[in-house]
């Protein structure tokens, strides 16, 4: 019996001992700063978001025909402005687009009031938002004045629609928007009811904690998270995606998959049909996505958390895409993203990367060599969309004050051993609960990270419902940002 206590003693010092060195910390990292010289896009326009907000209350207490006579009025002004810069070169600096800009911005102040006009909102939107793609062919992307003017316009429209849509009665507003009918010589297939065809880019939102951050965590911030590929094999018509996931790394999804993964959103976009390298050879996006498909077929590629687009040994979402029509001769994201915010490349770095010049998937949209096809969001959702963005943005805030992801200490031995099993699961083709390429240490900053992000979120909803007892319509955009901020204190 003794010499059984014995062993049992020695069996708890040793498992003791290993857990003391299991807990001894990585080795610290520095925070690293703002890398890239750039300097983060801000609006600087809290007082025309206020004035917005005022005027769609005074709208809401006008009378049908006071109302119809001022929807009337600016939509004279809005298709006068549009008709003017189709007629001339207007450049990235022409006053006429943040008149437009501007004009819309009051439209929809008005059209939230007035439902009955959404349907040429959305038309007129449509319209504007091709004419920016048509004339920034000729702009200077180098210019930051034109990357600014680029990216307020796309984002600032749809961010207007999508606040008149979120006051609509009954939510009950078409999922799929068609922006423009762009050419394709490739086989085609059909996502939630859009027509797609092989070598298209769908630019998705997905729902996770993560995702909110890829989305605004970039000096540009945006709606969308994620870059799938299309392929649509020629004999057999079946149809593909290939994405890099953090969890597996590069895979292939058939498209009820796709569907069946959570999205929010998504935006389908094309290589211009009257690019010369499309004109040379129009079946350039098929062979892409094919090689592209091939090789995600024949080995695997684990997730590239570095997010560097120049090492494809790994590679993230974007990195797929690109480089799949890199080596066909088009190289899209021409002009790389910037990631400049120090809370914000600190957080990031927390998650291994490191690269912050790089290919984040939201600013695909202003690639002037892509057309916007088709827009899909759900409209169940759509709040869901906005709340974790403005919880991001809120928790972002503080991370540019100096606040840090940190962790449970005394969890790391158990988190290191399960990432040791993990690897071992790695090593036979299977997917771990910690990810290929994670560190236990990275895991765990996640795992806070995610807290943090759901509690904040948990009571920003509740302030937000508030708002809407007491105020009887939902929250701006502006206004979630401050009930974010609220709640994250």
């Amino acid at each position: 019996m003794k010499k059984f206590i014995k062993r049992v003693g020695y069996i708890i010092g040793a498992l003791g001992i290993l857990y003391l060195l299991l807990l001894i910390p990585d080795s610290k990292e520095k925070n690293i700063g703002t890398v890239t010289g750039k300097t983060p896009f801000v609006w600087n326009r809290d007082g025309q978001w206020l004035q917005m907000e005022a005027l769609f209350q005074q709208a809401r207490q006008m009378d049908s025909i006071k109302l119809d006579s001022a929807v009337g009025f600016h939509k004279l002004i809005a298709e006068q402005e549009l008709a003017r810069l189709q007629k001339t070169n207007a450049g990235a600096l022409d006053s006429g687009w943040i008149r437009t800009e501007n004009n819309f911005f009051i439209l929809s102040s008005l059209i939230a009031v007035r439902q009955d006009q959404i349907s040429w909102l959305t038309d007129y939107y449509n319209r504007a938002r091709n004419l920016v793609k048509l004339h920034s062919r000729q702009w200077d992307f180098r210019e930051p004045a034109t990357r600014n003017t680029v990216y307020t316009l796309l984002y600032g429209l749809r961010a207007a629609v999508e606040e008149v849509l979120l006051q609509t009665d009954s939510l009950d507003f078409p999922a799929a928007l068609l922006v423009k009918s762009e050419p394709s010589a490739t086989p085609a297939t059909s996502i939630f009811g859009i027509d797609v065809h092989s070598g298209d880019l769908l630019v998705s939102r997905g729902g996770a904690e993560v995702s909110a951050l890829i989305s605004r965590g970039n000096d540009y911030p945006g709606n969308f998270s994620h870059i799938a590929l299309i392929y649509v094999d020629e004999k057999t018509k079946e149809s593909f995606l290939i994405e890099a996931h953090i969890e597996k790394g590069v895979a292939i999804a058939t498209v009820g998959q796709y569907e069946n993964d959570k999205k929010l959103r998504f935006m389908v976009m094309r290589p211009r049909a009257d690019l010369p390298a499309m004109l040379a050879n129009p079946m350039l996006p098929q062979e892409a996505a094919k090689k592209m498909f091939d090789e995600a077929a024949s080995r695997h590629i684990p997730y590239d958390f570095k997010m560097n687009f120049n090492d494809t040994a790994e590679m993230f979402c974007s990195e797929v895409a690109s480089f799949a029509y890199k080596r066909k001769g088009l190289q899209i994201w021409k002009y790389p993203s910037t990631i400049s915010s120090t809370g914000v490349v600190n957080w990031l770095h927390d998650f291994g990367v490191e690269n912050f010049v790089t290919q984040m998937p939201s600013d695909l949209e202003y690639d002037p060599q892509l057309a916007v096809v088709a827009e899909w969001r759900d409209p169940h959702t759509l709040f869901k969309d906005h709340l974790d963005n403005a919880v991001m943005d809120a928790l972002l805030e503080k991370a540019n004050k100096g606040e840090a992801i940190d962790y449970t200490i005394w969890q790391l031995p158990l988190v290191r051993v399960l990432k040791g099993y993990c690897m071992l699961k790695n090593l036979f083709g299977k997917i771990g609960i910690i990810p290929e390429g994670m560190s236990a240490t990275k895991a765990l900053k996640n795992q806070t990270f995610v807290a943090m992000h759901m509690k904040v979120k948990e009571k920003t909803a509740q302030l937000a419902k508030a708002f809407v007892v007491k105020n009887g319509y939902q929250p701006p955009y502006w206004q979630l940002i401050k009930l974010a901020e609220e709640a994250a204190k």
